[in-house]
């Protein structure tokens, strides 16, 4: 087990610099639709190379002709899931520093709560008990930046990623109910591809496509600077490419719920690592005591609540 969540914890530390590169291209200048676009477009780059090691060409053909037979449906998810989601991450980088995003993004958990019942799975009623610390949690470290910039600011930083936390879980159960086939409005899509993670998340980037596109035409942003290009392809690898993998390495070698729990768990671990990369290169401020207890209810309410829900059969099944 101890293998295992140290395995998450390093996945973590990766999908960290996530909120790390982004503030530093913010901060830089950059235009944040060239950091959530050219993420994809990297990321779809380095997944055909893993597709290609895996199945060679076939493998590549047969992912892009399950996309085109269910074109719609791929980019409705690819958009909700993928494309909206990073956007506004990215867009709230402009107003708040990365650690808070990333404590911010661990309410992604709670939505995720909501998205279960928006597809009609049951939870059980404790899990809103460490739903409200995490919310709490949440709010207190947002609150805890009102010292150094106004309210509007706050919002136009907290708002988007709270918004970002219900997009990314409804476009990844999207994926799931078309799997099994359990929703009368979605294609049924039951392809043994899709027991491959790397072609679910080719899939989804190549559904964020149109989106990404259409944005860059309607906002016309100033070209991207080859510094902001370079970081965004190591967002991309670090965190879609390495974290991924290891992550799901992680979770492979849990031998039952408990486990599982301690891996999922440890993905609150990138907080810390955001915030210390924060004040190591950008020079970030040490959080204040309203700071420290909203992390401490996070982590806290995300430990009992991914717990819970591997306890409870329906909830696990959904996920």
């Amino acid at each position: 087990m101890l293998k295992s969540i140290l395995l998450g914890t390093l996945a973590g530390a990766f999908f960290s610099s996530t909120f790390l590169l982004n503030e530093v291209m913010s901060v830089a200048g950059g235009h944040w639709l060239w950091s959530a676009s050219l993420r994809y477009l990297f990321m779809i780059i380095f997944l055909s190379a893993i597709l290609f090691s895996q199945g060679g060409l076939r493998q590549i053909k047969d992912v892009l002709k399950l996309f085109a037979s269910n074109w719609i449906f791929w980019l409705l998810s690819g958009s909700i899931g993928f494309g909206a989601f990073y956007a506004l991450l990215c867009f709230s980088a402009d107003f708040t520093p990365g650690w808070i995003i990333a404590t911010t993004w661990q309410f992604t958990v709670v939505a995720s709560l909501f998205i279960f019942i928006l597809f009609g799975r049951s939870l059980p009623k404790r899990v809103w008990l460490f739903a409200l610390l995490i919310f709490i949690g949440a709010c207190l470290v947002n609150l805890s930046h009102m010292g150094e910039v106004n309210l509007h600011t706050i919002m136009l930083g907290a708002l988007p990623v709270m918004i970002a936390t219900f997009c990314y879980p409804l476009g990844n159960q999207l994926v799931w109910e078309a799997k099994i086939g359990g929703h009368r409005h979605l294609p049924k899509i039951d392809s043994p591809l899709l027991d491959n993670t790397f072609n679910k998340v080719m899939l989804l980037s190549l559904g964020s496509v149109p989106l990404w596109i259409v944005l860059i035409c309607i906002l016309h942003p100033p070209l991207p600077s080859p510094t902001q290009v370079l970081n965004s392809s190591l967002v991309a690898f670090f965190s879609g490419v390495l974290a991924t993998t290891i992550f799901l390495a992680a979770r492979s070698k849990a031998k039952d719920s408990t486990e599982l729990a301690g891996v999922d768990a440890s993905q609150a671990t990138e907080v810390g690592f955001a915030l210390v990369g924060g004040m190591i290169f950008l020079d970030s401020p040490l959080p204040d005591l309203a700071a420290i207890i909203g992390l401490l209810l996070i982590v806290t309410g995300i430990i009992m609540l991914v717990w819970c829900q591997k306890k409870h059969k329906p909830c696990e099944s959904a996920c």
